[in-house]
């Protein structure tokens, strides 16, 4: 390339096509969260014609710091779950703290946000293994490995709580069709962590299972290339196994996560009593808790992106304290919590890493 090449590729209006490119596609992502948020919204909340105008409804906004205080510690305590594994399980590759507590936040929050973008759930732990993949100093393991045992302790946490709720609660007086709604969705929840026991301590069958599926979709022309697919299998499920394995070895580590899980579990059950008390509402701490994990449970099946169109109309349980004109704005401030926010950070946290990219270009 020549020197005359070389100035004009430079000049801002003959920027490559990628980079080009770049700016658009991050406008197009912006505005396709906005779209969701909108869409989730009216499904949501667009009948709600009963609603008091928002001049005239008195809200007790200090009560609603406990809520934000909540919410914040749940969070902070999902990333320290993360990096206690990464830690734990790579002290190596994790010397640098800075670094550690980044790879984890970013992990807990871009995975929140996939969970909520996708049906049923099903896009926050491979976003998550991706991204420690490729942005981790951890063996491909690890990085599959510490998702998916941050979900499967999240999961463990609210058994223990919902089955502690359902043997002392007395949710199966006042409404026991939720109480048997919420059993099927526990045993949802505890799908996963089955499957995962299976993969960890008994890898040879389920090589065996996948490679069988493997041998089907190669006759039907899904997978091209049989020994590699098969042989990546193999290092994968056994290279997990040894994982789970070892962090069920790692003393104590096990403990921690699962308490660590029950605390959040904890936290975010309780942010309704308090969005509650701070429209007025009278009601029991112990009740509202239960009747939250109980709905919580109930809605777990539920095939929609945040669980939107269930959602609203089973935490009514919840929200009937308050007069009907209050239950609206009382909702969209627990789904603001519980959907909304993590919708919102993912483009921010999208356009930071974007930045910090574009910074590093620079630098070289």
């Amino acid at each position: 390339m020549n020197k005359k090449q070389t100035i004009k590729n430079t000049q801002p209006g003959l920027m490559p096509k990628s980079l080009r490119r770049r700016p658009i596609l991050i406008i197009l992502f912006i505005l396709m969260n906005v779209a969701v948020i909108a869409i989730t919204a009216a499904i949501e909340f667009g009948n709600s014609r009963e609603a008091t105008d928002l001049s005239h409804v008195i809200i007790n906004w200090w009560l609603l710091l406990p809520a934000l205080l909540c919410f914040l510690l749940a969070v902070g305590l999902d990333i320290f779950k993360y990096v206690l594994m990464m830690k734990e399980m790579a002290p190596k590759e994790c010397a640098d703290k800075k670094e550690t507590y980044r790879i984890a936040s970013r992990t807990v929050l871009l995975g929140r946000y996939y969970d909520n973008i996708t049906p049923a759930a099903v896009g926050g732990q491979p976003f998550q293994i991706y991204y420690m993949r490729k942005n981790s100093n951890l063996p491909n393991g690890l990085s599959t490995s510490i998702p998916i045992f941050g979900m499967i302790s999240l999961q463990i946490g609210f058994i223990i709580i919902a089955l502690f709720c359902f043997l002392l609660g007395d949710l199966a007086k006042d409404n026991p069709a939720l109480v048997v709604t919420a059993i099927i969705g526990l045993l949802f929840y505890s799908f996963w962590p089955v499957m995962v026991a299976g993969v960890s301590f008994f890898p040879k069958p389920t090589i065996k299972f996948i490679k069988f599926l493997v041998n089907i979709l190669f006759r039907i022309k899904i997978v091209k290339n049989r020994a590699e697919t098969l042989k990546k299998v193999e290092n994968e499920v056994q290279e997990y196994a040894d994982s789970v394995k070892t962090i069920l070895k790692t003393r104590g580590l096990f403990l921690k996560t699962v308490l660590i899980s029950i605390v959040y579990n904890v936290l975010i059950a309780s942010i309704p009593f308090f969005v509650l008390t701070a429209f007025g509402g009278s009601v029991d701490y112990i009740h509202s808790f239960v009747t939250t994990i109980a709905v919580m449970s109930a809605i777990y099946f539920v095939p929609t992106p945040g669980n939107s169109g269930a959602a609203e109309g089973t935490f009514f349980v919840v929200f009937s304290a308050l007069s009907s004109g209050y239950v609206f704005w009382a909702m969209l401030i627990w789904r603001f919590f519980s959907y909304y926010i993590y919708i919102i950070l993912g483009p921010i946290i999208y356009f930071v890493m974007h930045l910090e990219r574009k910074r590093a270009k620079m630098e070289k």
